[in-house]
């Protein structure tokens, strides 16, 4: 099969187009032919060898994608070859006490598709029976590829862990990443407030198209003393904070007492400073999110296309995937990232 893939850990120059082997799939497993996958800042920490763990070479990279199912073991029932699908990228072991009470995302054998096996970036990616869902009607290829990661983890950070209620306050930094789109359309289903980060003015428009009640140009002006601003020293009820090490600090006084403070990401380090009376001397809760559960994964399904719908800033050809990351690395982009394999 036709495959993007590299060889040694570093930039995303070192991607090659190669031919691989296809895949071969066990009885309880499916075949998928990658329509498209979006990208992810994992995909770079994977590649520049940031991640804590051995990652196999030659490695067909990528997490999110979506395609066709061009094979089923024998003991797949409920997908047929034809079926449109996505791969939803959280594998576990299926058997252990957390995956049984639906937390498979505590199973301490959880891992995302790309990273430790052979990923999306490729003609075919096979993938647990249980890892493939079929895409709501009304959704194109690209847009399906986009919902995996994005809308999972916010789907858990702002429902299942933060417990957002209407009449919430939220504050979303990142509100032009994929993550950021998805978390504003959650948090405007369930009927709160939201507050976003941008770092670019001609972000502010889109995020407000997307639902974002007050945006903030972060390079503008102080956040915190923006939010304040906003809310006239109320502070926020939940604080989504993906960037990292520049603003988490900051997050936690954006949270009112009693409120959450959700952390999943850290693309600008890991090492953060925190006065550790502010979360005491606040009740804080805060909640360390990676990922969420296969069970979210078929309840939010249902609001796609109508309610949740992810945001594509631009589409390459599996060819010129090269120029996808590069882009994902200038920022200069809004939504999602896709690359079209077929």
């Amino acid at each position: 099969m036709k495959a993007a893939f590299y060889t040694q850990h570093g930039s995303y120059e070192n991607i090659k187009m190669g031919i691989m082997p296809d895949p071969e799939i066990k009885e309880d497993e499916v075949l998928v032919k990658v329509k498209a996958f979006s990208l992810n800042h994992l995909d770079i920490w994977v590649m520049e060898g940031k991640y804590p763990a051995q990652i196999p070479m030659p490695h067909i990279f990528g997490s999110d994608a979506s395609g066709v199912v061009e094979k089923v073991g024998k003991a797949v029932k409920h997908i047929k070859p034809g079926d449109k699908v996505i791969v939803y990228p959280g594998l576990s072991c299926g058997v252990c006490e957390k995956c049984l009470s639906g937390q498979d995302n505590l199973c301490r054998n959880y891992f995302l598709l790309g990273v430790l096996n052979n990923g999306v970036s490729a003609e075919y990616v096979k993938v647990p029976y249980l890892n493939v869902f079929k895409i709501p009607e009304g959704l194109s290829f690209e847009e399906a590829a986009s919902i995996g990661i994005t809308y999972t983890t916010m789907w858990h950070s702002l429902v299942t862990r933060g417990g957002i209620k209407v009449g919430d306050t939220v504050l979303i930094h990142g509100g032009g990443s994929g993550v950021g789109t998805a978390g504003i359309q959650i948090a405007k289903l369930f009927g709160a407030t939201v507050i976003t980060t941008v770092g670019d003015d001609w972000k502010v428009e889109k995020a407000r198209s997307v639902g974002a009640d007050f945006i903030i140009n972060y390079k503008n002006i102080d956040f915190f003393e923006a939010v304040k601003q906003i809310t006239e020293g109320n502070m926020c009820d939940i604080v989504v904070d993906h960037i990292g090490q520049e603003t988490f600090a900051r997050s936690i006084e954006c949270a009112k007492r009693g409120g959450s403070v959700i952390t999943f990401g850290a693309t600008t380090g890991g090492e953060a400073t925190v006065e550790l009376r502010k979360i005491f001397g606040k009740n804080l809760k805060i909640h360390g999110v990676y990922m969420g559960t296969k069970g979210e994964v078929a309840h939010y399904l249902k609001f796609f296309p109508n309610k949740l719908k992810p945001i594509i800033d631009s589409v390459f050809d599996l060819e010129n995937v090269k120029d996808a990351y590069k882009k994902l690395l200038s920022r200069q982009f809004f939504g999602k990232i896709v690359v079209r394999v077929d």
